[in-house]
């Protein structure tokens, strides 16, 4: 796969990313809600490095507004070309719908399309989601009022794409005549299929990998996501979800005592020790968000996306937690030894910082904005389904968090009105790929709707493993899954060349 391409996620990108701190000072959330933010990103480990220069970076003036007129203002829109195996003749053009973060990250991290350029004859387009990255509508100022982020929405996100892809059409020769399909993984999965359904004559079909577009309102349970998670670690061993369980009273009851916040910072080796029941919350809330991103990026190899981390991390994790029927103060011990895999694998950390948990690639601020807005996601827990202490779902909790952080309300309905929930039969050629890993599959798509609205199910998979680069340690089900939707691109893609095409404002 050449290129900037590594193995993939965010997948997705994630996904994923955990709600993170905005201007002026963080706002704490609770487990359920702050695990939001690692979701949509793509994932990757480290097989081959970027190579620079493999593909051309460009620059696109967009409308900061497009649907409004009483302004003309514009931004730059950064995106990146690859075309070494692009041919006119029968070719395609392959377009990463980019979600929160940089778009050299999410090309670094999306090596399943630079696997299959050249049996798809494909030109690669990566496009940067405005107030990612450099694609920033206000500059340096974009995060400082509430006016300047008004804009920040996925319509404008879908807007900015139809029209990137109707400039490539114009711009470069032979473009015209290409079928053009949306890639995205987690929140850029979900963009690729509303770019599919609301922009249909830009795109000739979709791979929405790991996207839980049914995340929203009641269309899913609250709890699903953080079932899924603890089913990930029970299913490794059951003492290691029990011991989990049993962590978080250990930890308040120790915390309980005259020299609990001192003893409990030392035996978990913090950079910088508790002082207060505000801290505590907070390192149960990391130590939850660390329980998730480890379900999302359960690759069966080694890999590097959010953190260095052993292959089938997990299992490795769970050796330390087979045995929740220990002191207080062991079981504390056990934890650490858990977390330790995760955040000093490779064994240069000092010390453990609760206030790191990702990648500085991914643009925290944003999608803070974006999930006190339309990314109304309910997450709950009740700790019995669960291995999480119980938090319930509240709206109004979130809302008046999000108004003191960036002076907005959210609308939880908002999404469901503007794409249609699960009423989404009327359209076609989509692909919805879910590893039965991943917490996110519980929000997403798992079940064939029509026979062109289709659902990939990788039983070994976590967050969008198949938009990873191929890995020799790869499961047999993400072959067969890439094999699929391989398939699917190439039908759509001779049904495209073998139909009659009008030219239309430079679509065909």
């Amino acid at each position: 796969m050449g290129g900037c391409a590594l193995p993939l996620l965010p997948l997705l990108l994630l996904l994923l990313l955990l709600p993170g701190p905005a201007a002026g000072a963080a706002v704490p959330r609770p487990p359920a809600l702050r695990a939001l933010g690692r979701l949509h990103l793509p994932l990757s480990p480290t097989s081959r490095p970027a190579v620079a220069g493999n593909y051309s970076v460009h620059y696109f003036q967009q409308k900061i507004d497009h649907f409004g007129f009483d302004s003309d203002k514009t931004f730059k829109q950064r995106y990146l070309i690859a075309d070494k195996y692009w041919e006119e003749d029968g070719g395609s053009i392959l377009f990463y719908t980019g979600n929160e973060g940089d778009i050299v990250w999410f090309c670094n991290n999306t090596g399943f399309m630079w696997d299959v350029a050249e049996e798809l004859k494909a030109m690669l387009v990566f496009a940067e989601h405005r107030y990612y990255g450099e694609s920033l509508p206000f500059g340096d100022s974009s995060f400082k009022s509430p006016r300047h982020l008004n804009f920040l929405t996925s319509e404008q996100a879908l807007a900015d794409f139809a029209e990137l892809i109707r400039h490539l059409k114009q711009t470069i020769p032979g473009a015209e005549n290409q079928p053009v399909i949306a890639l995205g993984g987690s929140y850029g999965g979900m963009l690729a299929a509303w770019l599919r359904m609301k922009y249909p004559h830009t795109v000739v079909g979709a791979l929405a990998a790991s996207a839980p577009i049914w995340q929203f309102e009641n269309l899913v349970p609250c709890g699903i996501f953080m079932e899924i998670v603890t089913t990930d670690f029970k299913e490794s061993d059951p003492n290691c979800s029990e011991s989990i369980r049993r962590s978080w009273d250990a930890i308040n009851h120790l915390a309980a005592t005259g020299s609990g916040l001192q003893w409990i910072s030392e035996a978990l080796h913090l950079c910088r020790p508790l002082t207060s029941s505000e801290d505590i919350q907070n390192l149960k809330d990391w130590i939850s968000e660390t329980w998730v991103n480890l379900a999302m990026v359960d690759y069966p190899y080694e890999s590097n996306f959010l953190q260095p981390l052993p292959a089938w991390p997990i299992k490795i994790v769970c050796q330390h937690l087979r045995n929740p029927k220990v002191s207080d103060q062991q079981l504390v011990q056990n934890i650490f030894q858990a977390l330790n895999i995760y955040y000093n694998y490779s064994g240069q950390a000092k010390c453990l910082n609760v206030s790191e948990t990702a990648t500085s690639s991914l643009g925290t601020q944003g999608w803070s904005y974006q999930s006190c807005t339309e990314m109304i996601m309910p997450f709950c827990t009740n700790g019995i389904d669960d291995m999480f202490e119980p938090h319930s779902w509240n709206l109004q909790e979130l809302s008046n968090e999000c108004f003191q952080q960036w002076g907005v309300r959210p609308r939880p309905s908002w999404i469901t009105t503007l794409y249609g929930g699960k009423n989404i039969s009327s359209h076609k050629n989509i692909i919805f790929s879910n590893g039965e890993l991943d917490p996110w599959s519980g929000g997403g798509v798992t079940e064939d709707i029509s026979d062109t609205l289709i659902a990939i199910k990788i039983p070994e998979g976590a967050h969008h493993l198949d938009l990873r680069a191929n890995n020799p340690l790869d499961p047999q089900s993400v072959l067969l899954a890439r094999s699929l939707e391989v398939k699917h691109m190439k039908q759509w893609i001779r049904e495209f060349h073998a139909s009659p095409k009008t030219a239309v404002l430079g679509y065909f």
